[in-house]
């Protein structure tokens, strides 16, 4: 509980700062280009005198709002397919096929593929991670309806006339909320990691968007110059807020008693 409160604090902390700090931060400034870490800017500032450390605060906050999105719309597919996966056998043959036809295919292919036919941007970068990180967590949602569906008090529910559908919803569904809630929590980190990756790639947020995978490479035609910190800080920052979602995914599993982290994602 000790850990995963303070990972709530840190993310709650860079999110809010970053949404809150006024767009003048990160303007221009030719007086101040190239500067190394110093106290007037603790990660330097880079070739057009921008305060790295306010580009960083703002594009940890855009990551954290593309994983926001991505892992709830993941998440949501996931949960939809498992409650459709225990109404009846024919409808979970076709579900385990798709999750077996999605799980064949390379992840990041189908991530670069997803986000170009979206054509980039913050909505297309966030579906197409929710496209790509679904069928893990379908899988054990799943396996979840399966175990239950031979519980006692489901096949009382049956004999007394209610349709399975309902039997899903009503019977079902409370008991997935723990571990559907801890596999959103872990899709956050690698959700992420994709959104910078692809960002990175130039295939995922447009360069006026502060984003860490931007400037992380706007950064690499600059490091052979010995501009270390325009990659080092964001990199680190970057780490930092993806190793506390996955103390706070981990802690719940612990607290609840789910599945592990590999299961998920």
């Amino acid at each position: 509980m000790i850990w995963g409160g303070l990972a709530v604090m840190w993310i709650a902390i860079v999110w809010l700062t970053g949404r809150l700090l006024p767009a003048e931060s990160t303007l221009t400034s030719l007086m101040d280009r190239n500067l190394a870490p110093a106290w007037a800017h603790p990660f330097g500032t880079d070739w057009l005198g921008r305060d790295m450390f306010m580009r960083t605060l703002k594009g940890l906050a855009t990551s954290i709002q593309v994983g926001l999105m991505a892992a709830c719309g993941g998440g949501l597919i996931a949960l939809l397919l498992g409650l459709a996966a225990a109404s009846g056998k024919a409808a979970d043959r076709v579900i385990s096929w798709i999750i077996d036809l999605f799980l064949s295919v390379p992840h990041l292919v189908s991530l670069v593929m997803l986000a170009f036919v979206f054509g980039g941007g913050l909505p297309g970068v966030a579906l197409a991670i929710a496209l790509t990180h679904w069928p893990n967590l379908a899988r054990i949602v799943r396996a979840e309806m399966i175990q239950l569906r031979s519980a006692e008090y489901i096949h009382i529910s049956r004999r007394l006339g209610h349709s399975r559908m309902r039997i899903a919803v009503r019977h079902m569904l409370p008991h997935l909320i723990p571990q559907l809630f801890v596999g959103v929590l872990l899709i956050f980190p690698h959700a992420i990691l994709h959104e910078a990756a692809i960002t990175f790639l130039g295939l995922g947020l447009s360069p006026q968007q502060p984003a860490i995978g931007i400037i992380l490479s706007e950064s690499m035609r600059y490091l052979s110059a010995g501009m270390w910190w325009l990659a080092f800080f964001p990199g680190l920052a970057l780490l930092l807020v993806v190793s506390a979602f996955d103390v706070l995914g981990s802690s719940l599993k612990t607290l609840t008693g789910t599945g592990s982290s590999r299961e998920v994602v």
